[in-house]
């Protein structure tokens, strides 16, 4: 994964403290309680989040996310999204 540009440095440790981000690189979507990881789920599957990373990327966030919420919240895993994510 890359650094963004459009991401200022630290923010998300300044924001969250030192959690797990399903995006480590750029401390992005904390994945630490049950309200990040599904916030985490929600913005991830906004346009405006998910164009910014290659399709790699995207399905490591992605099974982070599904992972910490298996973990986290229920076995069952998160609700179903659009596959192309």
């Amino acid at each position: 994964m890359k650094k963004r540009d459009d991401v200022y440095k630290n923010r998300g440790l300044h924001k969250y403290g030192d959690v797990e981000f399903a995006d480590s690189v750029n401390d992005k979507y904390p994945i630490d309680t049950p309200e990040h990881i599904r916030a985490a789920w929600s913005y991830f599957h906004m346009p405006r989040d998910f164009e910014k990373y290659s399709e790699k990327d995207r399905q490591e966030i992605k099974n982070k996310i599904i992972k910490a919420w298996k973990e986290k919240i229920s076995p069952d895993g998160p609700p179903a999204r659009d596959k192309s994510i």
